[in-house]
């Protein structure tokens, strides 16, 4: 017996990540602006100046959380409008 049951033969890695992009279109923009919110605060460690590193990654920390917060709540509203706001096809019920 398979330990992963809902993996399919025929669905690889990179089709699934490119099927869950487009169910929810957010997710993506939050890793790579976690990513990014990270890559730049690391960049920023040499200049910090008087800073005391653990304050730094603090700040970076809260940043990079702020940022996937923000897309995550962008991700409910923009479901909730295609849900319930967004006009619907003579094919959708």
């Amino acid at each position: 017996m398979s330990a992963n049951r809902n993996w399919t033969a025929d669905e690889e890695q990179s089709s699934k990540l490119v099927r869950k992009a487009k169910e929810s279109p957010f997710v993506p923009v939050g890793m790579a602006g976690f990513l990014g919110v990270v890559a730049y605060g690391l960049y920023k460690l040499k200049s910090r100046g008087d800073t005391k590193m653990s304050v730094h990654l603090i700040h970076m920390r809260v940043r990079a959380q702020g940022f996937v917060v923000g897309a995550m709540t962008l991700g409910v509203i923009y479901s909730m409008y295609k849900e319930y706001l967004a006009p619907k096809g003579p094919d959708d019920k």
